[in-house]
């Protein structure tokens, strides 16, 4: 029946497993949240636990229904949502992995991308992608080179590769679906965006075995159920999407022109483009999902270090918390000509500098720790402009606003300071669990659980930002910041994958 009991949502993140049900309203009824710890075996290095992924995600979906207090078999559906690039392969007799997850922040691929170069035309016209040590692709060449045997045993299919929606879904299913959703498998650099399949090209260029892969299928569908000994019952999995992918519906923006930016460990911004591919040089063209047997595509940019340099910030020292940096920056009236750039895993769009590095500019005698911090908040709203005049240029819309979701959005100096270096409104909805709602929306749609009428009705304005800075002093701080970007390129290129 449609409406009919709850949604369960999961939302692996890259720092936590959370688990999200919802009702009818997409009011959060509970949820459960456990930390994964990263390894940095070596520096540029970022990798998880395979089981400790899984076993985040099982206990955070275990307590949400528990803290409920409903029967498991009213739960009508449920989606799944994940940080995308990141690489798990696993042994598939025993669902043992065979390595470590390789974390998509990773950047032990750069000579294997480096390789790739001439072969970037080729590449961009059919993944949508750039070559770079982001995505999927290089991840498994490099586990299939570095562990002996590995690669003959991919080959007859004993070793399966996914990203880390199809790793929980061969857990939750038992090992019975081995399956990728559209929009992750268009982040592995292997996948054609417009024929919706691998290429058998790509896969020959990076040296992937097809056996190994999962069967791509729409993000919104009924896609396997769950083993019944997990979680009480054997409930259908109805949707997967990337998280970027999932914040973007659960943004409801489901008109071509209409943009979000999620600020998380990195910040993500994306832009509907509608049903066909839109052409860009400096972002990505990517899957936004696949619904009613059809794709919707949409222009991304991707910026990989933003909430993890206020992360550094409290790991140098220079703040005790994300709360401090705020209360720092907002007690300057201006940033005295001090630049910090967070490359500290290179830079992404639309820059695509892997050999970037962190840098700091402006130092004078009297630069404090607030200067430091001001410049960090600055960082993030300067990079998302980066981006966001990118998809203007190149998509043709001018974009009216940018909803916005994430663990920054709490910080009300950084998103007065977004809006004013846009020159846009910055638009904050009442639920701010959107990459959750994205997935709980898309299974809903597969299931009748709701209409698209019904979730553009459930997204609500919580707070609107509008700017405030004058024209010239906009642009001044613009032009300094991309001067600095300038000084930040090319600066180290120590091979990460040694």
């Amino acid at each position: 029946m449609p409406g009919y009991g709850f949604v369960l949502a999961l939302d692996e993140g890259t720092t936590s497993a959370r688990a999200l049900l919802l009702n009818r309203d997409a009011k959060v009824l509970s949820s459960g949240q456990f930390k994964i710890r990263q390894h940095y075996p070596r520096p540029g290095w970022v990798e998880q636990d395979p089981l400790d992924i899984w076993g985040a995600q099982l206990r955070a979906a275990r307590k949400a229904i528990r803290d409920a207090k409903i029967d498991p078999c009213q739960i009508a559906t449920m989606g799944i949502t994940n940080q995308r690039e990141t690489t798990i392969l696993w042994d598939k007799a025993t669902s043992e992995p065979v390595h470590n997850a390789i974390v998509w922040q990773c950047r032990r691929t750069a000579e294997i991308v480096e390789g790739l170069r001439p072969n970037a035309e080729e590449i961009k016209a059919k993944t949508g992608l750039v070559p770079d040590s982001y995505f999927s692709g290089p991840k498994i060449k490099w586990v299939l080179d570095a562990v002996p045997g590995l690669r003959h045993r991919a080959e007859r299919g004993e070793v399966l590769f996914g990203t880390v929606d199809s790793w929980l879904i061969w857990k939750l299913t038992g090992g019975r679906v081995h399956s990728v959703d559209y929009s992750n498998a268009s982040r592995t650099m292997l996948f054609d965006i417009r024929k919706l399949r691998w290429d058998p090209k790509l896969l020959d260029l990076m040296s992937v075995p097809e056996a190994m892969l999962p069967e791509p299928v729409p993000s919104s569908g009924l896609i396997g159920h769950t083993d019944p000994k997990l979680l009480g019952a054997s409930i259908s999995i109805t949707s997967d999407l990337g998280d970027q992918q999932a914040a973007l519906l659960g943004q409801t923006c489901l008109t071509p022109g209409d943009a979000k930016c999620t600020y998380g460990t990195g910040s993500f911004i994306l832009m509907n483009t509608g049903a066909e591919p839109a052409r860009s040089e400096r972002l990505l063209t990517t899957i936004a999902w696949g619904i009613n047997g059809s794709a919707t595509y949409a222009l991304e940019g991707s910026i990989f270090c933003t909430g993890a340099a206020v992360e550094w910030l409290s790991d140098a020292g220079i703040v005790k918390s994300p709360r401090e940096a705020e209360a720092l920056a907002a007690g300057l009236t201006g940033n005295d000509g001090v630049y910090l750039v967070p490359a500290l895993t290179g830079l992404g769009a639309p820059h695509w500098d892997q050999y970037a590095r962190g840098t700091i500019l402006g130092l004078t005698r009297g630069t404090g720790r607030a200067h430091i911090a001001r410049a960090t908040l600055e960082a993030i709203a300067y990079l998302t402009r980066d981006v966001f005049d990118a998809m203007e240029e190149e998509s043709g819309f001018r974009l009216r606003e940018l909803r916005v979701d994430g663990g920054a959005t709490r910080n009300d100096f950084l998103m007065q300071f977004q809006s004013d270096i846009l020159g846009r409104r910055v638009v904050l909805p009442v639920n701010k669990e959107t990459t959750a709602l994205g997935a709980a929306f898309a299974a809903g749609l597969a299931t009748d659980y709701w209409s698209k009428a019904d979730i553009r009705k459930l997204w609500r304005t919580e707070r609107v930002y509008e700017p405030r800075m004058e024209k010239r002093e906009r642009e001044a701080l613009y032009l300094k910041w991309s001067e600095a970007i300038v000084r930040s390129l090319n600066w180290d290129k120590t091979p990460l994958s040694a």
